[in-house]
């Protein structure tokens, strides 16, 4: 098709593209990889990770979990140009060799089939989405919060710009190949099964076709070439990337944080990340991998309450800061650092302590892209290098070193919440079938300490032959973690994984998911093996057999799903099983499951003031739980997690619509009590800590128990991780002193098991001024200054 002059000046052209595009995508394989090792595997089962990738690529699966009609737009371009990357290669030879693909034939028929319906489809995809971004009113899921920290690059209209340069690409690529099917069919006549360039053709003389196609072959061969050295600069690199992190995706939950080296001898610990190359380098491929479409800003708890945190604009940040330091003279990843801290550009220290770590942008994100663990990164850094962490968090990291909980409350009151009832320690009963792991909301706060009691009567009633540590039992560190005290959770998880590998038990049952995640799944991290249940699935397990029979109650119930139980963990199932045994009236909160809303007690945010913003976290689900349940004469919030019953119990917004928030034992209780009745009260027992039991504490205190057949599926496997050898750790320091504060609560009451509800409990003994318990401050929105 092409002359000879044509064909040495297109091999011309292609080998100075060629050329300037190796260059830039080498500067873009350096850039990535001059982040960091990461901690987390990636290159393991090499064979499940590229079918993963191919599969999820392919079916765009990820793509349409939100916004189906964008998304299927969206699949017209991606699925064309899939194809067009054979198209391409043909149309290439068609103009060095005298070749015809026949539809006479079903492998041309096939081709030019899909090469004339795919090119429609593109050209459609591409103008409804430009539509969208540019003109019509879903343009504004393209904007960010007032006090969102922004790269000076996208305050010059960066990401506009290179949206209509990629728009334009495209259009111009695929038109000029649908002009030059057009001319072909021009010259040689209609095809049937070519219909898209048959219509193109009837604009087309014959006498003009050759030179149609001539143009039609250097526009859209030569636009491609030409495009090739921009690709690493504009978005529409995620095409290539977006797979690549499929491949290279964490094997974890996202509920599991990285793991940190903790060796403080080492001339330069690396603790976190300052800048963009102390982030693992599969942060910074997230930059390029991202696709700018803002869904994680969507479902950001901090964001859809008018805060600073956009997950969206971090990655964008990172892109427009990593694109102009490729521009530099140096030039990142050629070994010269990068010179601005990441809370300069990439997000504010402010939006950094809005986030509540839960898990919704990881979720939601169509490439899989994580950027909660780069502020979890960037947490420590503050944290145990800087001192520099909102003041009211050292209330809670003092607690934690001196007390092992975050109230501050003397650890001798750990097992204060079971008065009066019979509960035996692992020191009283070494093997038991199931080791309730109270947790320190449990412990320490009244309310949670309902969740409890209810739990330890429903596992008597059951027969369960269980035990609880009592004193040995401290904080997992769940909170100094999420703050990004990584030091201070490893003294308190290796002290926990001691003790919990000595006792050895069979089964671990909690009612804090935050406390489960960490037993079950960051505790492997550091030699922690153990099977860990959450109440609701083992209580669901307990009435599946029979064991547990509740009567349904009259009220409306909905549950909120909590974060570290449902997103992190995929638990979502039996806490409705459960439900639906004890009401007959259940509703859906119209965020549920996997789309759940925070409470906004996560990422630590329940030890400190939040961060400024238009509206509190819990008054925005709250609201949302009040208009599912409007109506009902007796509405419940049923939840799972201490923290979530704390948040929306006491959330500001409850104003005129109060709603009973009841954690689901507590409910399952009531429902027993319903169906059988209780005829003797739980007998106390005083608990004690002897190595060696005296005989009336060895005394079983419930019926032999039967056997729970648990599920598989329910239980999480911790792949066993051989603990490391102890090393001497320095003692963390933090730089922002304030006064410490402890805490106390008196002993609440023992539930009468004979009573048909739970008894009122007798007012608390007055603290002394040691044991006082710190008050959390009232909330209030800040707006932005004009």
């Amino acid at each position: 098709m092409l002359s000879p002059q044509q064909q040495l000046a297109f091999l011309a052209f292609a080998a100075l593209s060629l050329a300037s595009a190796a260059y830039t995508w080498r500067g873009l394989y350096r850039r990535i990889s001059a982040g960091r090792a990461d901690t987390d595997a990636r290159f393991d089962r090499t064979v499940q990770r590229l079918w993963y990738a191919l599969v999820t690529t392919l079916t765009q699966s990820r793509t349409f979990r939100k916004r189906p009609w964008v998304s299927f737009f969206h699949a017209f371009i991606f699925y064309g140009f899939t194809f067009y990357l054979l198209v391409n290669l043909v149309d290439a030879a068609e103009g060095f060799l005298p070749f015809i693909i026949s539809s006479t034939n079903p492998a041309g028929l096939a081709y030019n089939l899909l090469a004339d319906l795919l090119s429609a489809a593109v050209l459609i995809g591409v103008i409804a989405l430009v539509l969208r971004r540019f003109l019509l009113p879903s343009r504004r899921d393209f904007t960010f919060n007032p006090r969102t920290l922004l790269h000076p690059a996208i305050k010059r209209q960066s990401i506009r710009l290179d949206s209509l340069i990629v728009s334009a690409f495209i259009l111009f690529h695929v038109g000029s190949r649908a002009i030059g099917a057009g001319a072909k069919l021009a010259a040689e006549g209609p095809d049937p099964f070519q219909p898209f360039a048959t219509l193109i053709a009837h604009a087309i003389s014959p006498e003009n076709a050759h030179d149609w196609r001539v143009f039609a072959y250097w526009g859209a061969l030569g636009s491609v070439l030409a495009f090739l050295a921009y690709f690493p600069f504009s978005k529409h690199i995620h095409i290539f990337m977006a797979p690549l992190k499929y491949a290279v995706a964490r094997g974890v939950p996202s509920g599991v944080l990285p793991a940190l080296d903790l060796n403080l001898e080492s001339e330069s610990p690396q603790l976190g990340a300052a800048k963009l190359e102390d982030l693992a380098w599969p942060r910074l491929l997230d930059a390029y991998a991202c696709i700018q479409c803002n869904r994680c800003q969507d479902v950001c708890p901090a964001t859809a309450t008018g805060k600073a945190l956009s997950p969206s604009a971090l990655e964008i940040n990172k892109r427009m800061e990593l694109n102009d330091l490729a521009r530099g003279p140096n030039g990142f990843g050629s070994g010269a650092p990068s010179p601005n801290p990441l809370l300069q550009f990439a997000l504010s220290a402010e939006a950094a302590w809005a986030c509540t770590t839960c898990g919704a942008c990881i979720e939601v994100c169509p490439v899989q892209d994580e950027p909660m663990l780069d502020i979890i990164d960037i947490r420590r850094q503050q944290v145990m290098v800087e001192g520099a962490f909102p003041s009211q968090l050292q209330s809670a990291f003092r607690g934690m070193e001196r007390s092992n909980n975050p109230w501050g409350i003397n650890h001798d009151k750990r097992l204060d919440w079971a008065e009066g009832l019979a509960i035996k320690t692992t020191d009283q009963n070494p093997n038991p079938d199931v080791l309730f792991w109270v947790g320190c909301a449990a412990s320490y706060d009244p309310q949670s300490q309902k969740t409890a009691r209810a739990v330890v009567q429903l596992l008597d009633h059951a027969g369960v032959d269980f035990a609880v540590l009592g004193k040995r039992e401290c904080c997992t560190g769940d909170t100094a973690r999420r703050s990004g005290n990584e030091y201070l959770y490893r003294q308190l998880a290796d002290r926990n994984v001691a003790t919990l590998n000595e006792v050895n038990p069979k089964l671990i049952v909690a009612t804090c998911p935050h406390c489960m995640n960490a037993l079950g799944k960051e505790y492997s991290q550091i030699g922690g093996d153990y099977k860990v249940m959450h109440h609701t699935e083992y209580l669901a397990a307990l009435v599946a057999q029979g064991r547990l029979a509740p009567d349904a109650g009259t009220a409306t119930v909905a549950f909120h799903d909590p974060c570290y139980l449902g997103r992190h963990n995929g638990v979502y199932d039996a806490p409705r099983n459960l439900l639906n045994v004890i009401s007959n009236s259940v509703v859906e909160l119209d965020r549920n499951r996997e789309n759940s809303f925070c409470c906004g007690a996560g990422g630590a945010q329940f030890w400190k003031e939040e961060e400024p913003g238009d509206q509190r976290i819990s008054d925005n689900r709250y609201n949302e739980a009040a208009r599912k349940l409007a109506g009902a004469s007796q509405p419940v919030l049923a939840v799972g997690c201490p923290f979530c019953k704390s948040m929306l119990e006491s959330t500001p917004g409850k104003g005129e619509t109060p709603i009973a928030v009841r954690d689901i034992a507590e409910l399952l209780l009531e429902g027993v009590r319903r169906r059988t009745g209780i005829t003797t009260a739980v007998p106390a027992l005083e608990i004690t800590q002897a190595v060696a039991p005296t005989p009336a504490a060895a005394t079983p205190i419930s019926p032999a128990p039967v056997p729970v057949a648990v599920p598989p599926a329910a239980v999480a496997e911790i792949e066993t991780a051989a603990p490391p050898p102890p090393a001497e750790r320095k003692k963390w320091s933090p730089k922002a002193a304030s006064p410490a504060a402890t805490a106390a609560s008196g002993p609440s009451a023992s539930i009468q098991a004979e009573s048909k509800a739970e008894a009122p409990e007798p007012p608390p003994e007055p603290p002394t001024p040691q044991d006082e318990a710190p008050k959390r401050k009232t909330w209030t929105p800040k707006r932005p200054s004009s």
